[in-house]
């Protein structure tokens, strides 16, 4: 169930992109002689592929927000075709065309998250089901209650949403205090059971230490494929697997994705799916 506080936070969000978009106000349609007429209209998918719709609960809140109401005609994580319906909002033609652009904007990063996920999810399911597709950090500031949504509408994890979540010791940590072997159980002492720690390696001989340390999670970052395995195998050798899950991460694309799956990691992290997805492509048609 959502909580309260999570539709207070979306609304606080919509109103801040409304408040940055709108300024003191839409100068064009506010001048118009029939500004305040009802109209209806509606937003259709353009893009000429299928894809994964999502934004549709954060579209809606935020006609709310500009008192429209909406009729929605798909559910986030359906599968859309071009020229679908995704949904009907009536208003007055001042307060309609107030949020059209955000909507629209939202509807289309969102979907294109959700559909790239997708992807992804369904390539490494083919190889093994028990592989998770994870985001990263890698979102552009104030859009990542929506981009991580859209990862999990697309099949995926979010991961971390902020740093508190979880432990996560990198590279930079480590230049910092130097022994992976003395910063696991250092911070573990600190924090306690309850929350993971991962950390990132960039050999098999630091993947060692920090499992030996007692980290939950160990992410091979940036490994060539061979590199990877080679890990893999020595960390299997030590009869370490069971004790670890192993994440990959680190330039993941749709070429060299099926080689990684094979290795049966527990994660593949992704940073490609909250910064570079491209965008689907919606339309919002006053209809009268």
């Amino acid at each position: 169930m959502k909580k309260l506080s999570d539709h207070f936070n979306l609304r606080k969000s919509l109103i801040h992109f409304l408040q940055e978009d709108v300024g003191l106000g839409d100068i064009t349609t506010e001048n118009l002689k029939n500004s305040n007429k009802s109209v209806s209209a509606k937003i259709i998918f353009k893009s000429n592929v299928i894809g994964i719709v999502c934004g549709i609960e954060e579209v809606q809140v935020l006609f709310d927000i500009c008192n429209c109401t909406s009729t929605p005609h798909m559910l986030d994580g359906m599968k859309i075709s071009p020229k679908a319906n995704i949904m009907e909002i009536y208003g007055t033609a001042r307060d309609l065309l107030k949020a059209e652009r955000i909507a629209l904007n939202l509807l289309m990063r969102m979907s294109g998250i959700a559909t790239i996920t997708r992807k992804f999810v369904d390539i490494v399911h083919k190889i093994d089901p028990l592989i998770t597709i994870a985001s990263t950090r890698k979102t552009a500031p104030g859009l990542r209650l929506f981009d991580k949504k859209a990862v999990v509408i697309g099949g995926g994890i979010s991961h971390r949403f902020r740093l508190d979540d979880m432990v996560m010791i990198k590279d930079n940590h480590i230049v910092v205090d130097k022994s992976i072997r003395k910063i696991i159980p250092l911070i573990r002492g600190k924090i306690g059971s309850s929350i993971q720690i991962e950390c990132e390696v960039k050999n098999h001989r630091e993947a060692i230490d920090a499992i030996e340390s007692g980290a939950n999670i160990i992410m091979l970052d940036n490994f060539s494929i061979v590199e990877a395995k080679k890990t893999l195998l020595k960390i299997k050798d030590k009869g370490l697997r069971n004790l670890v899950k192993i994440e990959i991460s680190g330039g993941i694309n749709f070429k060299n994705i099926v080689n990684y799956a094979k290795l049966k990691p527990d994660i593949i992290s992704i940073g490609y799916l909250t910064h570079s997805a491209p965008s689907l492509d919606f339309s919002l048609k006053i209809i009268d």
